[in-house]
């Protein structure tokens, strides 16, 4: 160590020295600060008082609760007969598996075979849950029965799995009245190929047992479903209850970040927790008196949404009530919900009845069709782009005649605009355009009409294809999930409105776009006025626009978008080639120039046109 680094040390002590020493409190300001640590001493040592109080408190109502749940329980127990050890049991065929345990005799665990989550897992719509059970609740005795509590004996498990078809597996369980006649059962029942399952509920010779004032049994189902899928955040979008009523009405409540309930007076054919791809479904043939549903986001890493539902079943005392219930536990595929002929397809999201049927009679059945010859839906996909466009190509070529007739008529409308340029003249100046137009064999509207034709497909594609359980975990080029986004750049943050990662099929998309509406507003600027700032949204803004919404949205929307957009250039350019301008302008100079007879509509507009033109001059 050389003399100047010693030198420099030296310096640098003595000033933090220094800085320390004439910085240093003073006797008043160390007693302020001690009193102030005294006070706050004193402030913490009395809010751990009061916690400790308030521990206390709640202690002693949670040792009140228990003693009344126990004493419930022991009433409990002198109304049903406990026998036996909890024990699993596993009732399956080849779609399904679902695990009972005797402590409560319902599906603890459901498995639904040959699908698996983005990541590999097995698939359960839910696990062995506090939050997830079914059951009744009933008065008993002198007591508030919850049967999902209660330890039931299993009196038929001879055949758990349903291997063949027409083969069906079953179980029985059995809570045992105290006094050994009496008893609830309950029997599942499982066929070989299918998702559904049925539930018979019966009470035998309960009347002596049950309150006999109650007119209805509350049946409570609640679960909490996991993520399945790769954009959690799109999934928790389609991830809600639905019901259907028995006058055909389907509602579901919609998605939201808080809780949402909702009390259903009408009755109620079935309800649904549905997730984006697949949904557990309750069924009564008879009905719901009223039902009570509520859903909620889920605690815990890797679940959705939390539902509880109640709902009222009538009760006639116990002696020999019955209930014949169904369970859909399955995938949202269209064709499969619709077998089942109980409009479980409604929670299928097509789009409503607007645009709905474009989805249900056309692209299901094509992507069906397809699929039978062709195993990538990529190809699928571009097909189904062809074919859609191929029908539609008239509507794009007469949009398209209809633009062109309304440019080249352009100066003669300016002329017009010029004779007539008079605010005064604005009566005059409409007639003249409209009698240019008719003559010539021009319809303003022309161009406007097939794009608001084309618009409910564009809308059923929007619908379709995030919710499309056939493209599901299908890989296609650089995407692995057709029905999630497509990521070649996963950025090291996150982009307000855009996301952390770049979606290679909505650039593409946004490009096309781009020049496609840079076509479109040079084929419409010059044949008509454009009002202020519309170049700015068609060519710029709009894209932009797109390119934000659609980054997190499934791939395979994206992808039609894109190649819809492509083909659509591709057709201008085919028909800007085939058109012959300058034919069409001489043909449109012949009409003008030839007598037409006027139509009786024609004659009394015109005249009604005159005589607001004499009112105006009064």
């Amino acid at each position: 160590m050389d003399k100047k680094t010693i030198i420099g040390l030296l310096l640098i002590f003595a000033i933090v020295m220094g800085f320390s020493y004439f910085n240093r409190p003073s006797d008043e300001e160390v007693a302020r600060y001690q009193a102030q640590r005294d006070s706050i001493a004193r402030i913490e040592a009395a809010q751990e008082a009061e916690r400790l109080a308030a521990e206390r408190a709640q202690a002693a109502l949670r040792d009140t609760a228990q003693q009344k749940a126990g004493e419930q329980r022991k009433g409990a127990a002198q109304v049903f007969f406990a026998a036996g050890e909890e024990k699993n049991l596993v009732l399956g065929n080849d779609k399904l598996a679902l695990t009972f345990n005797t402590r409560g005799a319902y599906p603890r665990t459901v498995q639904v075979k040959g699908y698996h989550t983005y990541y590999g897992d097995s698939l359960f719509l839910y696990r062995d849950e506090p939050a997830s059970q079914l059951g009744l609740q009933f008065l008993a005795g002198n007591a508030s029965i919850e049967t999902a509590r209660e330890l039931f004996v299993c009196s038929d498990a001879s055949h758990l799995t349903a291997t063949s078809k027409g083969d069906t597996a079953r179980i029985v369980f059995r809570l045992p009245a105290a006094d050994s006649v009496g008893y609830l059962e309950y029997e599942y029942s499982l066929g070989y190929g299918s998702y559904a399952v049925g539930w018979k509920v019966r009470f035998v010779n309960m009347e002596g047992q049950l309150a006999g004032s109650a007119r209805y049994l509350d049946l409570r189902w609640t679960m909490r479903s996991l993520q399945q899928e790769k954009g959690a955040k799109k999934e928790l979008e389609y991830t809600t209850a639905a019901y259907y009523t028995t006058n055909g009405e389907y509602e579901q409540l919609t998605p939201s970040d808080k809780e949402v309930e909702e009390k259903v007076t009408t009755k109620v054919a079935w309800v649904a927790y549905k997730e984006q791809f697949f949904s557990a479904i309750l069924r009564n043939p008879d009905g719901f008196e009223q039902t009570d549903l509520k859903v909620n986001l889920a605690d815990g890493e890797g679940y959705l949404r939390q539902f509880d539902g109640v709902y009222l079943l009538p009760f006639a005392g116990g002696k020999s009530d019955s209930y014949a219930l169904e369970f859909y536990y399955g995938p949202n595929l269209y064709k499969t919900l619709a077998s089942y002929q109980q409009g479980y397809e409604e929670v299928v999201p097509l789009g409503g009845w607007l645009v709905g049927w474009v989805n249900k009679y056309v692209v299901i059945n094509v992507f069906y069709w397809l699929s039978k010859y062709i195993s990538n839906y990529g190809l699928i996909i571009l097909l189904l782009t062809i074919l859609i466009k191929i029908i539609i190509f008239p509507l794009t070529f007469k949009s398209y005649l209809s633009q062109a007739k309304m440019r080249l008529l352009k100066p003669k409308v300016d002329e017009i605009n010029q004779k007539f340029s008079r605010k005064e003249d604005a009566t005059k100046r409409g007639q003249a355009t409209m009698e240019l137009y008719k003559k010539a064999g021009a319809n303003p509207l022309g161009g406007c009409l097939p794009i608001l034709i084309q618009f409910p497909i564009l809308v059923a594609m929007f619908r379709f294809f995030p919710a499309s359980f056939e493209l599901r975990q299908e890989s296609f080029l650089w995407a692995d999930d057709l029905s999630s986004y497509d990521a070649i750049v996963h950025l090291p943050f996150s982009i307000p409105f855009y996301g952390d990662h770049v979606s290679l099929f909505t650039l593409l998309m946004a490009v096309t776009l781009f020049i496609s509406s840079q076509m479109n507003y040079k084929l419409t600027s010059s044949s008509q006025a454009q009002m202020p700032g519309m170049k700015f949204m068609m060519l710029y803004m709009m894209p932009v626009m797109m390119l934000f919404w659609f980054n997190d949205y499934s791939a395979g929307l994206s992808y039609y978008y894109f190649l819809a957009t492509l083909i659509t250039i591709a057709q201008t350019y085919f028909i800007r080639f085939a058109v012959d301008e300058k034919k069409m302008l001489a043909r449109l100079q012949q009409n003008a120039a030839r007598p037409q007879k006027k139509s009786g509509f024609m004659q009394r507009l015109q005249e009604m046109q005159r005589e607001q033109a004499k009112r105006a001059k009064r």
